[in-house]
């Protein structure tokens, strides 16, 4: 391919010339299938001896996340993998550096927000087995997690069936100590259970619009209603 430059672009010459001077096997990466950023990544991993193997069949953006976890000194076979997008290999690769038990999450059947969801759990020492589940999305993790770390009973919500603005609602229910049980019914939607939490807040007799029937602003209404002649 070197008896070729003329296929190379003016910025992978470059890359090549850069090799020469450095004094790295240039014939490792002077192919057209790579364009200028794969060849720097290449050209760097050949002058730090690392092992680019490892990385050289991905695109660049990818190759720059192995190549940050080869000059970590990290694990990167655990993410140097094709079914991982490159905001998957991002999260595992920060689990490593985060130094967390990344098997929770290096699963190609969760999504990065999902991973980070996790990672975010691993490392404030958290049960993330409560969470860590492609049955739950990222929302539905975030209010499992800070549940977690406010210590509450996060079995009355951590359960599918609610999604995640109605997880949120009997969160906040708990925060405040309130019988959330009054309210966490999968049948109410959030709306309606925010308002039922904001009787409860105050105080109500909540029995007076907590009939499945009411829509949130009938239950609204009755609860406004109720403040006002408190």
């Amino acid at each position: 391919m070197l008896n070729n430059l003329e296929l190379f672009s003016k910025e992978e010459l470059i890359e090549i010339i850069e090799g020469f001077k450095d004094g790295v096997d240039v014939s490792q990466y002077a192919n057209t299938k790579y364009d200028s950023d794969q060849m720097y990544f290449l050209r760097l991993g050949l002058l730090k001896g690392f092992d680019i193997s490892l990385y050289k069949d991905f695109t660049w953006f990818e190759m720059r996340e192995i190549f940050e976890g080869l000059d970590a000194g990290i694990d990167v076979s655990q993410y140097a993998k094709p079914e991982y997008s490159l905001e998957q290999m991002e999260q595992i690769k920060l689990g490593l550096l985060d130094g967390v038990d990344i098997s929770w999450y290096a699963d190609s059947n969760f999504d990065e927000t999902q991973m980070e969801q996790i990672r975010y759990g691993l490392k404030k020492g958290l049960d993330v087995s409560k969470y860590a589940s492609p049955e739950f999305n990222y929302w539905q993790m975030q209010e499992i997690r800070k549940g977690l770390e406010n210590n509450l009973d996060i079995s009355k919500y951590a359960d599918r069936k609610y999604n995640w603005w109605q997880m949120k609602e009997i969160r906040l229910g708990l925060e405040q100590n309130l019988d959330v049980s009054i309210y966490a019914n999968e049948n109410f939607d959030e709306n309606q259970m925010e308002q039922i939490r904001y009787g409860l807040e105050n105080g109500l007799d909540i029995t007076k619009y907590t009939d499945i029937e009411f829509n949130w602003y009938q239950m609204q209404e009755i609860r406004l209603e109720m403040e006002k002649n408190k």
